[in-house]
């Protein structure tokens, strides 16, 4: 007889563990925020003004990474700059072709005028840390290598300026953009040059509840159920949240100061669950004497502009998403 695997732990609709180990990542929240975990095929055809394709960028591992190419423009002078994005999910759910990825980073390359690469990151449980920063730093160095000369992807070689390349992440993925950065900072990335980096609600956070953790408004896109399960499945084993991927300015972490850190613009929404460690942050680069820029999202809880119900009902949602990308696009022209 077939013995039937059993449940051991679910996460906020979006993720269940089961007892043979294997992991079920169907949403299973409110049936209207469903589209928004789907997939979106590649297109190579121009779509609204944004063509997209897969590559695999590792035959070895199998990593491979999603571009968006903006259809080229009378304006357009020369090459373009490219923004490494890193998908967030608190390191276990999410993709790289999720649809809500998809509306927010098409929207990114039609009109701050760059390419994206989305690397697909590998997921914790089955993958825990440091896999995804392992993933984001090979995709960084998949891009020198095209910069090089060593290697060939059709549309970066025609249209990308790899001495303008940005690191850009959504949650999890904004420590991904503080870790991948940190590491570069060690290696001779030339031709490539990085030209700075772009936390965007980045999930740094203590093992000790901060303030807002316990009076900020909990969203489907982060809840102290996410928070706490997620980290636990994602961080490796017998760690803890003071570990220095999720928070790089704590104690266990390498002294800020002595990391070379290309510019930074940390992106941060005013009622987000987890602004007072990315506050922490904030301070402690100043003190380290880095060259990081705040912006503020008012009024506006985590990922607030990855929720396309919310951009598309909203007004002041989708003002605040549509000041957001003019922000990163000022950060990306003035370097």
């Amino acid at each position: 007889m077939v013995q039937e695997k059993r449940l051991v732990d679910e996460v906020s609709g979006w993720l269940r563990l089961y007892d043979d180990g294997s992991v079920d990542r169907i949403w299973t929240g409110p049936p209207e925020f469903k589209f928004i975990a789907e997939p979106v095929p590649a297109h190579e055809q121009f779509v609204d003004g944004v063509a997209t394709r897969d590559v695999i960028i590792d035959d070895k591992s199998g990593l491979h990474i999603r571009l968006y190419l903006p259809e080229p423009a009378p304006g357009d002078t020369g090459e373009l700059p490219v923004l490494l994005h890193f998908h967030g999910g608190g390191f276990c759910i999410s993709e790289a072709d999720w649809f809500m990825y998809y509306h927010v980073y098409t929207e990114f390359t039609r009109s701050a005028r760059v390419i994206c690469a989305s690397p697909y990151l590998r997921r914790a449980p089955e993958h825990r840390l440091p896999a995804a920063m392992d993933d984001g730093l090979s995709s960084l160095l998949w891009l020198q290598s095209l910069a090089k000369g060593e290697s060939d992807e059709p549309w970066l070689s025609k249209y990308a300026d790899l001495n303008r390349v940005f690191l850009i992440g959504d949650s999890s993925g904004g420590n991904v953009v503080h870790e991948v950065a940190a590491r570069a900072g060690n290696l001779d990335l030339s031709p490539l040059r990085l030209a700075g980096g772009i936390p965007i609600h980045p999930g740094f956070v203590r093992s000790e509840r901060r303030k807002s953790e316990l009076e900020k408004p909990q969203t489907p896109f982060l809840t102290l159920d996410m928070l706490d399960k997620f980290l636990s499945l994602a961080l490796p084993v017998g760690s803890n949240k003071d570990h220095p991927i999720t928070c790089p300015m704590g104690e266990a972490a390498p002294p800020l100061v002595g990391l070379k850190l290309p510019p930074i613009l940390l992106c941060v929404g005013e009622m987000d669950l987890i602004i007072d460690t990315q506050m922490e942050y904030y301070e402690a680069m100043k003190a380290a004497n880095k060259e990081v820029e705040l912006f503020v999202s008012s009024g506006m809880t985590h990922s607030f502009y990855l929720n396309k119900v919310a951009v598309d009902l909203d007004p002041s949602t989708s003002q605040q998403t549509r000041d957001l990308i003019a922000k990163v696009k000022e950060f990306v022209d003035n370097h």
